[in-house]
């Protein structure tokens, strides 16, 4: 069942980890703390793996599930998401040393 903004509003912490799903391995955790992280778990190349796309409520649900789908569809091509997050920060760093350098 898909999440919704009230059922995240009145989630209160408990003294685990909670996971609240919203399918397709888009989930929000619940620390004990009460901090919310939108976590996505998927597989890649064989491997469990899980890329995180913000705490709620700087991320909104809608905005979590967009960047899933943007994420399913980099899976589709055959692009392992964080790779390519990664690579992006590695590129942006790059140019600004070129930046400062000259």
């Amino acid at each position: 069942m898909a999440l919704t903004d009230t059922q995240i509003k009145k989630v209160k912490p408990t003294d685990k980890l909670q996971k609240l799903s919203d399918g397709g391995g888009l989930q929000l955790q619940v620390a004990p703390t009460g901090g919310k992280l939108w976590r996505w778990a998927y597989r890649s190349g064989g491997k469990q793996k899980t890329m995180s796309l913000g705490t709620y409520p700087d991320v909104s649900l809608s905005q979590a599930r967009e960047l899933h789908s943007q994420g399913r569809k980099l899976l589709a091509t055959g692009t392992d998401p964080m790779h390519k997050r990664k690579s992006d920060k590695v590129a942006l760093l790059v140019q600004c040393c070129i930046l400062f350098r000259t």
